[in-house]
């Protein structure tokens, strides 16, 4: 097991990364202020992972109740929610009561925006079971719900009490929600590692087979990259705004689609894309460096092409975007792989380019 710690002063919590660590209850009980916990779930996790953790935890003498919600990104919303709002105050519980976001990034979103407000905060401990989530979601306290009128407008920043990344849970996950986790990782090479994003490409094979120390090496990297940003920034007020590169192209992406349609990672792996090109034409980006993305972005099996949408569709939906600032919208862009910047500062000509260039593959 690897063990990476965020420290943020009293808000500091360890990432716990390895093999079978579904059954090392130990590392939650650690983590308990008491022996009773609600385990915030969905339908597809649930079958898989939810009766072993509670047979576990009632080992160790914890009791625990499921709270089973619909799967899927179109579920992310204040009806939602409230189910888990309903369960806890059906339950009695009190502020020592731990929530357990058992499952991908919109469990854990969910969980721990519902940890911060109710009863003003509780407790909470990610278990994320999709690459995505262990990599991204699940680590520096973003949480949240999305609106109709766009995504994840709606939070709180709020750190768990710890995470626990069990690969393992990898082998139930579907190629393509792998796949999508995988844009993520990239994205941590691009923006301020490029060891991280040569080692990729090296071992890119392997990843997609699921090599098991591959896979450590990668989620503790990945996390570790993170950790530094939010260690510097917790609330996103300058360079933690970096680790949304592709976000602003990819969320205009999912809303339009219809979230749920293109998976987070899909659309962000095409904002990527996006966001590389738009470098490109400023000069920023050398044309081999965005060829190198393009082919690992592929090689992970993600799309490169994003849909057909309108200029004027993507302008409306990236302007509504949380990183608009005095009614400008402020994008990630590549001044090559490892080197990223946040800015304003860019040809509209050139934007408009990049928004109607519908097609990147060969």
């Amino acid at each position: 097991m690897q063990t990476i710690h965020i420290q943020l002063e009293d808000r500091s919590y360890p990432i716990y990364i390895g093999e079978g660590l579904l059954t090392q209850i130990k590392l939650i009980e650690s983590h308990l202020k008491q022996k009773y916990v609600a385990i915030v779930t969905n339908t597809t996790v649930a079958p898989l992972y939810l009766d072993p953790l509670l047979h576990g935890l009632k080992q160790h003498g914890i009791k625990a109740f499921p709270i089973i919600l619909p799967d899927g990104e179109v579920y992310k919303n204040q009806e939602t929610l409230n189910l888990i709002y309903d369960a806890l105050l059906k339950e009695k519980c009190e502020r020592t009561t731990t929530l357990i976001a058992l499952g991908g990034g919109v469990i854990g979103d969910m969980t721990g925006y519902a940890a911060a407000t109710y009863l003003r905060g509780v407790p909470f401990i990610q278990i994320p079971t999709t690459l995505l989530s262990q990599v991204d979601s699940s680590v520096g306290g973003k949480t949240g719900i999305n609106h109709p009128l766009g995504k994840n407008m709606i939070g709180a920043f709020y750190q768990p009490q710890c995470v626990i990344a069990d690969i393992d849970t990898f082998k139930t996950l579907p190629q393509r929600e792998f796949s999508a986790g995988m844009a993520e990782v990239i994205k941590y090479g691009l923006i301020r590692d490029e060891a991280f994003f040569d080692w990729l490409e090296k071992n890119i094979e392997g990843l997609m087979k699921l090599n098991p120390s591959l896979l450590i090496e990668a989620i503790k990297r990945s996390c570790q990259n993170k950790a530094d940003v939010v260690e510097m920034d917790e609330h996103e007020s300058g360079v933690r705004a970096t680790l949304n590169l592709g976000h602003t192209f990819g969320h205009a992406i999912e809303n339009a689609m219809g979230y749920g349609v293109w998976l987070h990672g899909e659309a962000v792996a095409a904002g990527m894309v996006m966001a590389a090109h738009l470098s490109k034409l400023m000069g920023w980006l050398k044309d081999h460096e965005f060829n190198r993305i393009v082919k690992l972005l592929k090689e992970a099996k993600l799309p490169i092409d994003p849909p057909n949408m309108s200029e004027d569709q993507y302008l409306k939906l990236m302007s509504m975007d949380k990183k608009v600032v005095d009614g400008k919208i402020r994008l990630v862009l590549q001044k090559g792989i490892g080197d990223s910047c946040i800015t304003s500062d860019y040809n509209p000509n050139h934007l408009k380019t990049a928004l109607n260039t519908q097609k990147f593959s060969a």
